[in-house]
């Protein structure tokens, strides 16, 4: 049975983006700059060594409550993952209320941790603490990163994703609890993140801190090719109130950004194409700025056409995939330029090619193992050949395939996470496990 079958076009369930934001509840845990304990000794860093090689880096977050940290580990040549280094965010992490079902994907959503290539830079939430980090990225040494700055405050509760704009010197955020919406920074190399005034926007869901979910749940939020839209998918809420007595269905939420960075008061809502009603990780469609592909549990893949939204049109596509069950984290690969998407229940990685008409074709499925809670995935291309990465989170490892635009993917190794982890005294879970983002150097 698929998680989210259940769900079905009814009334939408935002309120009006222009509405005030209450205070913000901070959870002050873990400071920047804390002395990390290693092996009974104090050091006078707060990294711990994990492993190395140095085409690029991969990174993820641990999302303890106890304290967040940024784990990092060097794609080689090869694109085989050696574990490098792990890194205090100065915040903390926290689970999603599912049910007390401690399900991978503990934020409900996709894009936690992201990097700029354009300003060499990482941020991350931390969703215990409702705040966002920042670090810099070594050019030469990818896996070394620097913090920047202080944590600042999300601008509301539970930030669950992250988007840097093309230039990499702005950043926004999600936030998925009772407080939620959307606020931007300023990227400074040597303060930080400073808010950015017009940008704190309501979106009126109705949730609580931690978000209750996944349903009707924030997903995450991305610019459009253009930098002149922030899009932000919200999933639907399954059930019997909606007036076609099956449920409400979720949208992308659009806000306009004006030259001098704000954001406009209300936002667009979107409505997914028929069958589609649960919008979760999303992908940009590159030189077709009005393109957007996103994951949808509901269905498998929704392809939005934003082109004639304004005008009440919505040529928007589904594509059906028929083996799936929790679909939420979709990638691009620039090389074979199809779209691969994980199943947390199934553990299958599915290859979709996306024709001129949107409409989607499976071209390839290659199976994780359903015991491995395959959630967020990221690509890197390395000497022009593409590797994708998928966090296998009751695994507790990462899986790397390597992708060929003429043959299905081929599994090339499983990092294991948990023993290197337990050697650094690093806690890590499979339930808190969350995002990848990869960096290649130039």
């Amino acid at each position: 049975m698929k998680v989210f079958t259940t769900f079905a076009f009814g009334a939408f369930f935002f309120a009006s983006s222009a509405s005030a934001f209450p205070i913000v509840r901070r959870k002050e845990v873990v400071e920047a700059g804390k002395v990390v304990m290693m092996n009974n000794n104090t050091q006078n860093d707060d990294k711990k060594v994990l492993g190395g090689n140095k085409a690029g880096a991969l990174y993820f977050i641990t999302n303890e409550n106890d304290g967040n940290f940024v784990v990092s580990a060097d794609i080689g040549d090869d694109g085989k993952l050696g574990l490098r280094q792990a890194i205090s965010t100065g915040g903390a992490g926290v689970h999603g209320n599912d049910g007390n079902k401690n399900n991978p994907g503990p934020l409900f959503s996709a894009g936690s941790v992201q990097v700029s290539a354009a300003s060499k830079m990482l941020a991350t939430v931390n969703s215990g603490s409702n705040t966002l980090s920042l670090f810099s990225i070594d050019e030469q040494d990818p896996a070394v990163l620097t913090r920047v700055g202080s944590t600042v405050g999300s601008g509301g509760e539970f930030p669950v994703s992250v988007a840097f704009n093309s230039k990499g010197d702005k950043l926004c955020a999600l936030n998925g609890g009772e407080v939620n919406g959307v606020s931007c920074f300023k990227v400074d190399k040597e303060n930080g993140l400073t808010p950015l005034s017009g940008t704190n926007r309501a979106l009126g869901l109705n949730q609580t801190t931690p978000a209750t979910g996944a349903p009707g749940s924030a997903s995450q939020l991305i610019f459009s090719e253009d930098d002149k839209q922030l899009i932000t998918s919200i999933k639907g809420i399954p059930g019997g109130n909606a007036t076609n007595g099956r449920g409400t269905v979720g949208a992308l939420a659009i806000f306009e950004v004006a030259d001098d960075g704000s954001l406009s008061k209300d936002f667009k809502v979107v409505a997914p194409p028929e069958k589609g009603l649960a919008p979760f990780g999303m992908a940009i469609v590159p030189n077709k700025t009005t393109i957007i592909a996103v994951a949808d549990p509901a269905v498998g893949l929704d392809v939005f056409d934003l082109s004639q939204v304004e005008q009440g049109a919505n040529k928007s596509v589904a594509t059906a995939i028929d083996k799936q069950q929790a679909v939420g984290w979709i990638v691009r690969s620039p090389t074979t330029e199809n779209f691969l998407l994980s199943d947390f229940v199934t553990g299958l990685v599915t290859e979709v090619k996306v024709g001129d008409d949107l409409k989607g074709s499976v071209v390839s499925e290659t199976d994780l193992g359903s015991d491995s809670g395959t959630i967020d995935n990221a690509v890197a291309t390395v000497k022009g050949k593409d590797f994708l990465y998928v966090m296998s989170s009751k695994a507790k490892a990462i899986d790397v395939l390597a992708l060929d635009k003429t043959a299905k993917p081929s599994k090339i190794q499983r990092q294991d996470l948990a023993e290197a982890a337990k050697a650094a005294q690093l806690t890590i879970s499979s339930a808190n496990l969350s995002g990848l983002a990869a960096f290649v150097k130039a």
